[in-house]
């Protein structure tokens, strides 16, 4: 019988082993040396809380799923409708394509049709490589309309390191957090995160901190990437490029059976409501292609 989640596709190298599926193109499995890096679901099952799908053609949410692009107004469905938004994009549910897969690749394709709502076409493309160096992701888009086309992108891992969340410590190399209210969880404003409960630029224990909150401002190498690193006993390292200018972070407490056994740390080229407010929304015009690159490996 097939799985919830369609094909299975694994790739290992250089000691990891990762599955993706048919459905959304997910992550449902990412080990090094046999002990798990993600918490992701079975095969059983379908993915829950959004796990390792991707989020494309916007990640977050739209505030009442409505916006207006270039002078014309748009509605979106409403995917969540208990805070009546629009959430996580078109394709995290949709059976994608393989293009190619070998031992420690496979790329993955979906075309978004014009839609109500969304009346561009684009090819959805992910690739997912696995080496000595760990896991990467590249996520790209290709406008295949007349007209330039709203973007922005996600992805939605959950990190583990074995332990309770509450026995770990956390490096977030993020300067500020967007508020949002409790509600909708929807952007309201932006703080330093200097001195409260959120500021993890240094090393602190996780132990009763709660997250359900997008950061940005992050601290990059000379190589212009932002690094996450969640250590107990063992420790992986979340990584993202600078076309990711936001991390959410989620704990899960409001899940029943989440038992905060993870943390998810979701890479975003823009944070929630960017096609309503505009900021860090990308523009692709005809033919052209965005692209946008994460990873994760044990440390």
């Amino acid at each position: 019988m097939l799985s919830p989640s369609g094909e299975q596709f694994e790739i290992s190298a250089g000691g990891y082993r990762a599955v993706i599926t048919e459905s959304g193109a997910a992550l449902r499995v990412l080990t090094y040396e046999d002990e798990d890096l993600i918490d992701g679901f079975a095969e059983d099952t379908m993915s829950s809380m959004g796990r390792g799908q991707l989020l494309m053609p916007w990640p977050n949410r739209i505030e009442d799923g409505q916006y207006t692009f270039a002078g014309v107004p748009q509605q979106l469905a409403l995917t969540e409708p208990k805070r009546n938004n629009a959430s996580h994009g078109l394709a995290r549910w949709a059976a994608w394509s393989v293009l190619e897969h070998t031992a420690s690749s496979v790329a993955l394709t979906y075309r978004v049709m014009a839609q109500t709502g969304y009346p561009w076409l684009l090819d959805l493309h992910v690739q997912y490589d696995v080496s000595a160096d760990g896991l990467t992701v590249t996520q790209s888009a290709t406008n295949l309309s007349d007209s330039p086309a709203p973007y922005a992108s996600g992805a939605h891992p959950y990190l583990t390191v074995g332990a309770p969340l509450d026995t770990c410590e956390l490096l977030l190399p993020a300067a500020t957090r967007s508020l949002a209210d409790p509600v909708r969880l929807l952007p309201t404003g932006r703080e330093a995160v200097e001195g409260t409960d959120v500021d993890f630029q240094v090393w602190r224990p996780v132990k009763g901190t709660s997250f359900n909150d997008a950061f940005t401002d992050l601290r990059r190498g000379r190589d212009g990437r932002a690094e996450v690193v969640l250590r107990a006993e063992r420790a992986v390292l979340l990584w993202v490029d600078e076309q990711h200018r936001w991390l959410q972070l989620y704990s899960g407490d409001d899940v029943a059976g989440h038992d905060r056994r993870s943390l998810a740390v979701e890479p975003m080229t823009a944070n929630a409501n960017a096609f309503r407010t505009g900021e860090d929304l990308v523009t692709i015009e005809p033919e052209d292609t965005f692209s946008a690159v994460w990873g994760i490996r044990a440390v």
